[in-house]
């Protein structure tokens, strides 16, 4: 009998990644749970042959009864960006609570929890102190887990971070930096941090907490260049002033309710965090994706890189 994998932020950047890849790895079971209505409807249309529900984990559901012989259960549910406080709270903090309440209940056996590397950050932000709480909470209960902590991704499917410049630099014809731009990142190929999860649901690593980083590092302006390259924009990069780039993003979140980028996201990049590299592609037996190569699969993909996701 094929194992059943239960994923809730199923909808987003690695889910739609992680359920091509498990697809194509093995004969699982999958049931994919979101919230979101556009994302979550396109993820039925790509994969038919999964069940998808729409549902708020947040709340007792249809989605909850999917536990009832889940083999595997994959957390991937999360609020990365908003202007609202409360929207951290409630989709990475109390969400999680109700899925591990779920879970005990129906004696799910394992967890594959993605978490973030900004839980070892020296940002202070909503996005990273709910971030810290929804981790605790599964290291807290009781079932068995692993725990994987990415650096910024991009690939496939990505609506914000670099999805979103690279359409951002397609309409403009000058594209702003804030600073020199040479603050060093660490990216992560979201293929790759999806194998690594496949890899998890076979080896099961028991109560494990991993930091999964990009392991090459760049300038964001040299990433941004590559970016530039590979998408085919024109456009024009320029360098101002940190303060100007701040007030700028301040003007822009009062005309957009979901800014895709935000001053505390800013803030966040010129912080100055160097992550731990571990040898995952050894722990894992993932063959690693070079940077350039995995830039020119993301935007250039003669089907998936086509496919936008909504805010």
């Amino acid at each position: 009998m094929s194992k059943k994998i239960v994923i809730t932020g199923a909808a987003g950047l690695v889910g739609q990644n992680l359920i091509i890849q498990l697809k194509q790895k093995g004969d699982y079971q999958i049931v994919g749970v979101d919230k979101h209505p556009y994302n979550t409807d396109l993820l039925a249309q790509l994969h038919p042959d999964i069940k998808v529900i729409k549902a708020d984990v947040s709340h007792e559901g249809e989605w909850a009864d999917e536990l009832q012989g889940c083999d595997v259960l994959i957390t991937l549910h999360a609020q990365i960006g908003s202007k609202d406080s409360t929207d951290f709270i409630d989709n990475n903090v109390t969400a999680t609570r109700a899925v591990i309440e779920q879970a005990k209940k129906h004696k799910v056996p394992y967890i594959i929890h993605a978490s973030s590397s900004v839980v070892e950050s020296v940002a202070n932000d909503d996005y990273t102190n709910s971030k810290k709480q929804q981790e605790q909470l599964v290291i807290d209960c009781g079932i068995r887990y692993c725990i994987l902590r990415p650096t910024l991704m991009f690939g496939w499917f990505d609506r914000k971070h670099l999805g979103w410049l690279s359409r951002f630099m397609q309409r403009i014809p000058v594209f702003p930096i804030p600073d020199s731009g040479k603050f060093m990142r660490q990216p992560l190929y979201a293929h790759d941090f999806c194998n690594i999860i496949v890899s998890c649901v076979t080896l099961k690593p028991d109560n494990k907490i991993y930091n999964i980083t990009g392991r090459e590092k760049v300038f964001y302006i040299d990433l941004i260049k590559l970016i530039r390259k590979e998408c085919g924009a024109r456009t024009v990069i320029i360098l101002i002033p940190y303060r100007l780039f701040w007030v700028l993003l301040k003007i822009y979140a009062l005309f957009s309710k979901n800014p895709p980028f935000t001053a505390d996201q800013l803030k966040a990049l010129l912080a100055g965090d160097e992550f731990e590299l571990i040898e995952w592609w050894k722990i894992f037996s993932v063959a690693p994706t070079p940077l350039g190569q995995a830039i020119h699969a993301t935007f250039n993909d003669p089907v998936y890189s086509k496919v936008t996701l909504e805010f």
